[in-house]
């Protein structure tokens, strides 16, 4: 543009706002206020150098709208008739008008509705009505004063010209179906196999240390290659699936996007950082090496160095692409480039809820759903964590610029930009200082991640989130938003030689830097002082002189160091050499902010949900010890979490993030899996809620949102909790039950629905209390009910005389042994068909004519429902119960010998089977052996329930008939049974779990598996055949079972209802007390 139109616009607002009140009171009609307000501004938009002209009386759907400026729509009233507040009815009507229009316009030209925005005007005040996400966003009347109508005008000049920088534009032009991301996409990739440049490989090497330390690599890649999105993915790109590495492709991907960010980023810088140079016009016109120098100036930082921000680019792995520059890289990049040049970023000012939009939708959009999801990669939507910023910050310190908040796992800085949102709008309200807020904001809110992508999208949205504050700065500015692992920090050396150096392991070897520099200040500078040396070539000595002075060191302390600077600076001036250099000494510099961080009043955010046996092997064995450290393994010790258990990275980085970042007094609110306050082995560690120093950190309030899955297309266990450090633990703990406040068409919960729509409008809570199951172990699983249900449980929880199972597990090789009964012939073989539905191993179907005795009726999870069980299929035991190993071979071939044959052929699968279980079976049985049989699998009456549901639905199965035979019916290992001998035991047991107080015990502390260790927890008393409770359940359970069959639903619930009472007097329960038992139920 040839003309600053932010700096017009707010020399032109007292202009155009003194014409504007002076038209309005000249009084008339709304047609003749419209028409001099159409020559004013037409008038401004002259000034302007812009042709301003409206589309008047356009038509829609619902009227006639007043004026449509392109993107605005403008809606004239008469003078006097908008209201000072928007209570009344008048505004109500004005504002439901110009909602009318924005849609309608929309549909009409086929726009998306928010790249729309609408202004009610009457000459003494301004109404401004934006869509956002799926709610409105209508401020309250303004007056016409010269600052509002310089925001009017601004609004008007930026949606009147260019493509408005919002998330839909971008997605247009960038998205991964357009042919740009396409083109950049390939030509990356090409380029990462066919450049001969080290620092390509090597940038790659470190770009998947990094990615890898929370994703692994090796397991994803595999998953991810054979799914039909990838593949289709790739192929949109122009390559061979059938040839493409898939960590290679997604470093392309990641280099167009950091790319994408960085030209975006300059965009904001230059409308912000208060200079009207457009770079992008610039750069455009650009070619050959001078594009590729101007994007080099670019990839060092100096642009932003520039405008004052000195850190905005460093240590970054994704400017590999100049050192592999092409014909193909520079006429991808050019395009991009000429596209972007042609955006206003007004809209960033105009509508400041879009630019913490901007770069989360594109990257959402930038690969499917499904890929990301493999990748395991969900974002924290923005209710989500305004939630969590709220509830852990409370009412008096949200938006207070003086209280320390950190990100420990920041992502695309979500939190930071909310946390900023508040700062501001806090400050407007009080009249803060502009440059003091500023001061404040980047002092005390703070981001680190891993993810080196993740970082440059989280600054970048951090200086989008500053926005025009930015104007108010005193010097240079860094923003606070780090590469590096607030898990396992820089730690000193242990060996004899090294207690006085810090190891970074790089993808270019070790860095050892001298514990003196183990500073802020003094990392600064050997980071700077390494860089211009390096660049410069000193010798080096020259090097030690010039950091001696800056660093503030004395003689003594240079020379106790001199040795390892000298090795450092060799180091460095050897990647140098060989065309490595650039990134190091910042990569340097990031790895020891942790170590840096002033103690925090508030850590936010939504740590990575990985579990132990998913992170790369490197990764683990090198924070095994912090595992250990703080107490996270269960009383097994470490090989029973590797064997049974389900550690998550999120408890570690839970207890690091308290321990290392939080003051005392602190409070620490993380975005949580759910598990890890009802599992009973995986979490018992980390609900010790105490620090190796014997700080506890109590919880404060856990809100529960499992029922909402509130991250797209998954159905992980969200809750929110609070902590607060130096506090003990109290209990019971507050624990809110949210679920949606109504189900079907419109009760969908997006990830862009505003915070105020999702808790006014489509939640409702449930007030409960959360205590240890076991009362005597405070580590125990929660128990969380209402509080007379809470209490009323412990009467039910307790030790049971029962034994619960899983069922057989054939180690994967299903496919084999569940098979059907086609037929039988004569002699007594049957002839069986293998079932190969969802069978994990490659199986052919195929037929064979067996013996007979060794079939089972196989009762599968999903044959199992309250108060039902029907097996659906056959399975041949070939388990001897009493060895707990397979048949004896020698018997096999002589009493079954066609079976045998049958088995025979599928040996080297059977063998090929990798569970650990199964592998120690073969190595002292037969080739077949399965595990899970025992001497229970054959009692002649099971309870049987799934393995894996929310709830525990129950029901009983008896002996069945095979071929004129009884035979038991076998369970596999998606069911979990308890074997009884008599029919009227098992009835008993199937009633009490299945009953409202036995369910409730269960339900609040299993997660989605409700295993053998349930009975461990609840008090059910020995069958006795003389007690008359225990008879009239089991009778009960025999009529709901029949009641089941006959498909008599009204039955059942009346027999439940009977059940329920009668379990009540088992326990001694209140009437009070099973009330809010069963209201428990109905609200979960």
């Amino acid at each position: 543009m040839s003309i600053d139109l932010d700096q017009f616009a707010d020399e032109q607002g007292r202009v155009v706002a003194q014409k504007l009140l002076a038209a309005a009171r000249q009084g008339g009609t709304e047609s003749d206020f419209r028409r001099e307000a159409s020559r004013i501004l037409e008038e401004a938009g002259k000034a302007a150098d812009l042709t301003i002209i409206p589309r008047d009386e356009f038509s829609v759907a619902r009227g006639r709208v007043d004026s449509v400026y392109n993107r605005l729509i403008l809606e004239y009233k008469r003078p006097g008739i908008i209201r000072p507040t928007n209570q009344g009815r008048s505004n109500s009507g004005v504002i439901q008008q110009v909602k009318d229009y924005i849609n309608d316009v929309a549909a009409r030209e086929r726009r998306e509705v928010h790249r729309l925005a609408g202004v009610a005007l009457d000459g003494f005040h301004f109404i401004f009505v934006r869509r956002v996400g799926d709610g409105w966003s209508v401020d309250d009347p303004v007056p016409v004063t010269p600052a509002s109508t310089a925001r009017f005008l601004r609004l008007l000049f930026s949606l009147s010209t260019g493509a408005a920088l919002v998330p839909e534009n971008l997605i247009e032009d960038f998205g991964p179906l357009t042919w740009r991301a396409q083109r950049s996409v390939k030509a990356f990739y090409r380029a990462i196999h066919s450049s001969r440049h080290p620092l390509v490989a090597k940038l790659y090497e470190q770009w998947k240390l990094f990615y890898s330390e929370v994703t692994d690599y090796r397991e994803w890649s595999a998953r991810i290659d054979s799914k039909n999105e990838f593949r289709s993915f790739v192929r949109g790109m122009d390559l061979d699936p059938e040839y493409t590495e898939p960590p290679k492709i997604f470093f392309a991907i990641h280099t167009y996007y950091a790319l994408l960010i960085k030209l975006i980023a300059t965009l904001a810088a230059s409308r912000f950082a208060g200079d009207a140079q457009d770079f992008l016009s610039h750069l455009a016109s650009k070619t050959g090496d001078s594009l590729r120098e101007a994007l080099a100036e670019m990839e060092r930082g100096g642009l932003f160095r520039e405008y004052g921000i000195r850190n905005f680019l460093e240590g970054d792995f994704f400017g590999w692409y100049l050192a592999a520059w092409n014909n193909d890289i520079e006429a991808a990049v050019g395009q991009l480039i000429q596209r972007l040049a042609e955006y206003d970023p007004g809209a960033l000012e105009l509508a400041p809820e879009n630019a913490r939009d901007l770069l989360k939708k594109l990257y959402h959009n930038l690969l499917p759903r499904e890929i990301r999801h493999t990748l395991g990669e969900y974002y924290t939507p923005d209710w989500l964590a305004d939630r969590l910023i709220r509830v852990t910050l409370g009412t008096a310190d949200l938006g207070n610029a003086a209280k320390r908040v950190l990100d420990p796992a920041c992502g695309s800085g979500t939190f930071l930009v909310l946390l900023i949102k508040h700062i501001r709008e806090r400050a407007t309200r009080n009249k803060k200082d502009p440059a003091e807020t500023l001061e404040l904001i980047l002092k005390n809110i703070v981001g680190i991640d891993l993810n080196p992508l993740a970082v440059i999208a989280a600054r970048t949205n951090y200086l989008l989130a500053l926005g025009d504050l930015l104007k108010y700065r005193k010097g240079d500015i860094d923003i606070p938003v780090y590469q590096a692992d607030s898990i396992l920090t820089p730690s000193r050396g242990t060996g004899l030689f090294d207690g006085d150096v810090y190891p970074l392991k790089t993808s270019v070897g070790e860095f050892r830097i001298p514990a003196l520099f183990a500073e802020r200040e003094k990392m600064d500078v050997l980071a700077n002082v390494l860089d211009e040396a390096v660049e410069s070539g000193i010798g080096e000595e020259a090097f030690i002189a010039r950091l001696e002075g800056p660093a503030g060191l004395d003689p003594e302390e240079i020379e106790a160091v001199r040795d390892d600077l000298v090795a450092l600076y060799r180091q460095l001036r050897a990647l140098h050499e060989q065309g490595l250099d650039g990134v190091w000494a910042r990569i340097i510099k990031n790895a020891f902010t942790p170590l840096f961080l002033e103690p925090c009043h508030y850590i936010v955010g939504n740590p990575p949900w990985v579990n132990w046996e998913n992170l790369p092997d490197d990764y683990r064995t090198q924070i095994r010890n912090l595992f250990e450290h703080y107490g996270l393994f269960p009383h097994g010790g470490m090989d029973t979490i590797l064997g049974k258990g389900k550690k998550d990275i999120s408890m570690l980085m839970t207890y690091v993030a308290v321990d290392k970042y939080l003051r005392r007094g602190g409070k620490l609110g993380f975005v949580i899996t759910q598990s890890v306050f009802k599992t009973s082995g995986a979490g018992q560690g980390f609900r010790r809620f105490l620090l190796p120093d014997g700080t506890p950190f109590g919880p404060l309030v856990v809100e529960d949102m499992v029922k909402l899955n509130p991250f797209e297309g998954a159905t992980n266990r969200t809750a929110v909790a609070v902590f607060s450090k130096g506090r003990g633990i109290q209990y019971p703990v507050t624990y809110t039950y949210w679920k949606k406040r109504a189900t079907g068409r419109g009760s969908s919960i997006g990830f862009d629905t505003p915070y105020e729509e999702v808790t006014g409008e489509k939640i409702t809570f449930h007030q409960w209390y959360a205590e240890p199951v076991n009362r005597s172990d405070a580590t125990s699983a929660w128990l969380t009910a209402r509080q007379k249900a809470l209490q009323a449980l412990h009467k039910v929880i307790g030790n049971s005389p029962y034994s619960a199972h899983e069922g057989a597990n054939t180690g994967g090789a299903n496919g084999i042994y569940w098979v059907e009964v086609t037929g039988r012939r004569p002699g007594g073989l049957v002839i069986i068909s293998n079932v190969t539905e969802g069978a994990r191993r490659n199986v052919h179907s195929t037929q064979a004519a067996v013996e007979p005795d060794l079939l089972y009726p196989l009762l599968r999870g999903r044959d199992v429902k309250r108060w039902s069980a029907i097996p659906s299929a056959h399975i041949l035991m070939t388990q001897d119960p009493e060895t707990r190993i397979g048949i004896n071979e020698e018997f096999m071939k002589n009493r079954h010998p066609k079976t045998y044959a049958y088995l025979k052929r599928s040996e080297t699968i059977l063998r090929a089977r990798r569970t650990q279980a199964i592998r120690r079976l073969m190595e002292r049985g037969p080739f077949y052996s399965i595990f899970g049989v025992g001497k229970y699998t054959f009692a002649p009456w099971k309870v049987v329930w799934r393995e894996v549901a929310n709830e525990l639905d129950a029901a009983v199965i008896g002996e069945q008939d095979v071929f004129g035979t009884k035979k038991s019916v076998v369970p596999d290992h998606t069911c979990v049974l308890v074997a009884c001998d008599v029919r009227e035991e098992a009835h008993y047991i199937c009633a009490i779990i299945n009953s409202a107080p036995a369910r409730l015990a269960i339900r609040n502390y299993i997660v989605l598996h409700p295993d053998p260790h349930i009975l461990n927890n609840v008090n059910i008393p020995k069958y006795s055949p003389r007690d008359n409770i225990h008879l009239h359940l089991a009778h009960l359970s025999e009529a709901a079972h029949q009641a089941a069959a006959g498909g008599n639903e009204a039955e059942v619930q009346r027999i439940e209802a009977e059940i329920d009472y009668f379990a009540a007097q088992l326990w001694g329960l209140t009437e009070q007390e099973l009330s809010d038992i069963k209201q428990s139920l109905e609200e979960a």
